[in-house]
């Protein structure tokens, strides 16, 4: 048996030949068409990037909110962040879910709630600041509880998002 190759973009420094008929098995993104190399259409697409910019809109403007609503004291434990962060990466885990098992042709969904409203609303760029703000004020305990309680809480609640999500899914189907 041989596998015939097509040959993508001459430019791509990743390599220029691929196999056709590797598609892989199981869930795929959904706005990727895995039998065509289309990254140089995907790249400047005027609809996935206007969603992105809409839900990046949405999403930081959520972020400032909470943080006007819930400020952090200088050297204190800023847990607005560690909220944030988790909640964020457990909506991230019901989120993608839901584009690949449930929707995976809205081509928009991810772009928009996953890179937008949630790329926008998490921000790992403070939690970096906070430690920083907390070890070069004399706080180094409370930076690495911070540290690791944002890791493992992002983890747990996208790994627990998940399973709920797909039991409730496999519960709703039967």
């Amino acid at each position: 048996m041989s596998v015939q190759y097509h040959v993508s973009d001459p430019s791509d420094p990743v390599g220029a030949a691929t196999p056709v008929n590797s598609l892989p098995r199981g869930p795929v993104d959904s706005d990727v068409d895995l039998r065509v190399d289309g990254r140089a259409q995907r790249a400047h697409d005027p609809a996935v990037l206007g969603a992105i910019a809409v839900g990046g809109a949405i999403g930081a403007a959520a972020r400032y909110l909470v943080g006007l609503g819930w400020p952090t004291p200088p050297g204190g434990f800023p847990m607005s962040t560690l909220v944030i962060n988790v909640v964020g990466c457990g909506l991230i885990g019901i989120l993608m879910v839901v584009v690949t098992d449930v929707l995976p042709r809205q081509r928009l969904l991810r772009p928009l709630l996953g890179t937008g409203v949630l790329g926008g609303f998490t921000t790992f760029s403070t939690y970096a600041v906070d430690i920083q703000r907390l070890v070069t004020g004399g706080n180094a305990g409370i930076a690495l509880l911070y540290l690791a309680g944002t890791i493992v809480g992002a983890l747990l609640a996208v790994r627990a998002t998940v399973s709920a999500t797909r039991a409730l899914i496999t519960w709703r189907t039967r």
